[in-house]
């Protein structure tokens, strides 16, 4: 992170913070005011996105992800270095206002009514990038997305926090026209850089990770203070710029609150067949974290006592789709692939941000989180960083449950080896207490490699198949579980 200071007159009284990375031989650096300060947050999906364009790819962006996690921002700071004109079009402020886009079925009406609001901002496809924005909200529009790609008159890029469950119910989405990515709150890597830990540094820890090592104990103590304050802060890029600009978790849980009831009026816009449902679900998901099982007991939905998942499934997607909840299903049985495997209706649900979840538990006590002397159980807050940390690693998420031999936190597919891989979190000290775990890993037919378990232990321990680790290497589980290297046929 860099500061910069000038004595331009339009630069008095202001302070720059730059973050600069490099894409091929280009700098990019991201930024938001906030009040008389610039805060520059790296994100990991800026490098797709700006190589999808220069790419000159004819298929069209479409970036999809939970509210207020900067989709609109990234892709109008990227397109506003790249095209000359970039005009955007928020589908919900057209709902809400004139309803101009809701009839259009043409690609001539869709041009008509582009030309009317664009002015002189349109010009040749390698000029101009329109940018529909909550898109979901129009579902003809998808439809009409292959009619414009073949045309190629401008670039398009498309985005929306309910796409995940308008593509689920849409069938004439011409997906094969279609550069599909998705976005997250900011991982712990992204907030150590928005914290003054250099990507260099990063890259080092990450050494130790792969070669299995411990850091020192005063580096240590730095790391486990970041992802302490990570656990308190969350991912929320607005939580995290005004974490970083004021230090004030009273302002930042301000704002994952106003985050939190924003997500339960989403579930208001969908239909009222299910929407006090939704609403009671996506309520229930601290509670039923901090439960021994840390599943949803469907009976306590509706206080039904034979209440079962298949009467939830519309809610149970909306809440995943939306991006707001992330799913973990159980599976009895695990092989590779694991969607392969049987999975069972017992269902985990996770908040989709940590900031917001220990804000609901703990409001503004930062003790429960900061104090290792505490008595409060973290297991749950652990868990969650983990899902999203493993999540926003491209992973699909299960957990092992066997009434047999008990319940593992979280199998994802392990690519390297061609088998799954095991995850177990602890927040407390007996992280070596762990029989659910060694008996996955003893069974020969499951054909498991790798067992991992993360605890704030700072040693790196291996025993068997079963390696130590401190929770913020889980940072380096990357995609699908082994790092991306060019592969030549």
């Amino acid at each position: 992170m860099v500061l910069l200071l000038s004595s331009k007159s339009e630069f008095i009284g202001k302070v720059y913070i730059l973050l600069e990375y490099y894409i091929g031989k280009v700098y990019i650096c991201t930024c938001k005011l906030i009040g008389k300060v610039y805060i520059m947050l790296y994100r990991k999906i800026e490098t797709a996105i700006y190589k999808h364009f220069m790419s000159k790819s004819d298929k069209i962006l479409m970036l999809t992800g939970a509210r207020q996690t900067g989709k609109s921002f990234i892709i109008n700071y990227i397109a506003s270095k790249i095209f000359r004109n970039v005009v955007e079009i928020n589908l919900i402020e057209d709902y809400d206002g004139n309803r101009l886009f809701e009839s259009v079925s043409s690609l001539e009406e869709f041009h008509l009514r582009l030309s009317s609001i664009a002015g002189d901002r349109l010009g040749t496809k390698e000029e101009t990038l329109v940018f529909l924005d909550e898109i979901q909200q129009y579902p003809q529009l998808l439809t009409l997305l292959k009619f414009l790609r073949q045309e190629g008159r401008y670039t398009y890029a498309v985005s929306g926090s309910l796409l995940g469950l308008t593509l689920k119910h849409t069938t004439s989405i011409p997906v094969g026209s279609l550069a599909l990515m998705h976005m997250y709150p900011l991982d712990f890597e992204e907030f150590l850089i928005a914290n003054n830990v250099n990507k260099e540094a990063i890259e080092r820890i990450r050494l130790y990770f792969d070669e299995r090592k411990s850091l020192d104990e005063a580096m240590h103590n730095h790391i486990m203070s970041l992802f302490k304050r990570y656990l308190l802060i969350g991912g929320m890029p607005q939580a995290v710029q005004d974490f970083v600009n004021s230090r004030n978790l009273v302002t930042v849980r301000a704002i994952q609150s106003d985050i939190h009831r924003l997500y339960k009026a989403d579930a208001s816009k969908y239909d009222m067949e299910h929407r006090l449902h939704i609403e009671r679900i996506y309520e229930m998901i601290p509670s039923a974290m901090e439960s021994h099982k840390k599943r949803v007991i469907y009976r306590e939905i509706e206080n039904k006592p034979k209440g079962r998942h298949s009467d939830y499934v519309e809610e149970f997607d909306f809440l995943s789709a939306s991006g707001v909840a992330l799913e973990v299903k159980a599976i009895s049985n695990p092989s590779f692939p694991l969607l392969e495997s049987g999975v069972k209706n017992l269902l985990k649900l996770y908040l989709n941000d940590v900031g917001i979840l220990t804000g609901i538990l703990y409001h503004n006590n930062i003790k429960p989180v900061l104090d290792s002397e505490c008595s409060v159980n973290l297991g749950s807050v652990y868990e969650t960083v983990v899902a999203m940390e493993l999540a926003s690693h491209g992973n699909k998420l299960f957990y092992y449950d066997n009434k047999k031999n008990g319940e593992v936190d979280f199998l994802i597919d392990d690519y390297y080896n061609l088998s799954a891989m095991a995850i177990e979190v602890k927040s407390g000290k007996d992280y070596t207490v762990h029989s659910a775990l060694s008996k996955l890993l003893e069974n020969k037919d499951y054909r498991i490699k790798e067992g991992f378990v993360f605890s704030n232990s700072r040693e790196v321990r291996q025993k068997g198949n079963i390696s130590y680790l401190p929770i913020y290497y889980v940072m380096f589980l990357d995609e699908k579980g082994c790092r991306e290297t060019e592969i030549i046929l």
